[in-house]
């Protein structure tokens, strides 16, 4: 993708909030989006890009924003903490880029959060693909959330394995950040009913290498696994656990495409494991917006097939752009961000968003579904 020379970043920040920032007149209007396209997070983030892709070439079609079209520019962060800072300082350093749109990676926003990247550039993150709690609590006026947090997930989890008479669980995480805030929900979770973890073993960001980590969990006896990984690692688990002889019931936390780890573990592998879902079931056009997702998706990208990762931002993608029509025309970066802040109750088409003053978390809507015997998912 082309990108633009641009001012320096605390010269453009400076411009902002002198109000020089902005959209000129009739100009188009700039969302910034930073994704892993490369690295083992790579077919996440071409599924997030193509959610927010094919709603954003709708609205253009159709008339744009107050007449405005979107443009939609999204850079390669390789799931990289350091190429997220770079890469978005690079999109906040210009004052035509009025809001950033759907990131991945819990350690990876955080340290934006704690770069102060986001505070001075003053613009709304809508839809990251991350539950981390640290980007919940403490309260950050930034961010806005679609998706429920992994605490909610975990405690989902918990509730569904303990029903089940289950009270041996061991978790499997990324050690950083996100893998962190998966495992402390989980913990919270079984203390809740007085039960402690069997086992917990990590394994190193941007790798697969979980060999320990099934020693370890095998070792424990565990009855049920709760995965916090992504696609590789948690194939790799699944595989490696499964040729190894184990027997528990395996779950893995949102962020996880079914149809990638059917095809990186076999179906053997992953027959059975239960994957925590953030929005409805996009299969089965039973709610308004997933008819919607899946109209738009055969009309602006054909070969694409339906997922639960483009869907959600898909989802994001409306919300973004109910809050540039709140914006009216021409808008900056704090009235788009005023604009979020009013959206107490937006229904986009059967799933419901609600944000305000003090509240940035717009949904805690969980479920549970199972990769089937033929590697479709099934609620």
């Amino acid at each position: 993708m082309k990108m633009v020379k641009t001012w320096g970043w605390q010269t453009a920040v400076v411009l902002a909030f002198c109000g020089l920032g902005g959209m000129a007149q009739g100009a188009d209007l700039v969302i910034g989006q930073v994704a892993p396209l490369s690295g083992v997070l790579a077919s996440t983030g071409h599924q997030m890009v193509v959610g927010g892709e094919i709603y954003f070439d709708w609205i253009n079609d159709h008339g744009g924003v107050h007449g405005a079209k979107i443009r939609h520019e999204v850079l390669d962060d390789g799931y990289k903490v350091p190429e997220t800072v770079r890469l978005t300082k690079e999109l906040l350093a210009r004052p035509e880029v009025v809001a950033l749109f759907g990131f991945a990676g819990t350690a990876n926003v955080t340290q934006l959060l704690t770069d102060g990247v986001l505070d001075a550039g003053g613009a709304a993150l809508v839809a990251p693909y991350t539950g981390g709690e640290s980007l919940r609590n403490p309260f950050n006026p930034w961010i806005f959330h679609v998706r429920a947090g992994y605490a909610d997930e975990a405690e989902h989890m918990v509730q569904q394995v303990t029903t089940l008479g289950m009270s041996r669980i061991a978790v499997m995480y990324q050690d950083d950040g996100f893998g962190k805030a998966g495992l402390l929900g989980v913990e919270n979770a079984l203390a809740k009913r007085n039960l402690k973890l069997t086992a917990a073993a990590g394994y190193e960001r941007n790798t697969d290498k979980v060999e320990e980590a099934v020693k370890k969990i095998k070792a424990s006896d565990a009855q049920a696994i709760i995965m916090i990984s992504v696609n590789k690692s948690t194939a790799a688990f699944a595989r490696l656990y499964r040729e190894s002889g184990g027997g528990a019931q395996l779950y893995n936390i949102s962020v996880v495409d079914p149809a990638e780890l059917v095809k990186l573990a076999g179906l053997k592998n992953v027959h059975g494991l239960g994957i925590s879902q953030v929005v409805p079931y996009p299969y089965q056009p039973s709610l308004p917006v997933v008819r919607e997702y899946q109209t738009l998706l055969k009309k602006y990208a054909p070969k694409e097939l339906i997922n639960y990762t483009s869907f959600e931002e898909f989802i994001g993608a409306k919300v973004l752009v109910e809050a540039l029509q709140r914006a009216g025309p021409n808008p900056t970066r704090a009235k788009v961000v005023k604009a979020l802040e009013s959206m107490t109750s937006f229904d986009t088409g059967g799933v419901t968003i609600s944000y305000s003053l003090g509240n940035r978390i717009g949904s805690h809507y969980v479920e549970v579904t199972v990769i089937g015997s033929t590697g479709k998912l099934l609620k």
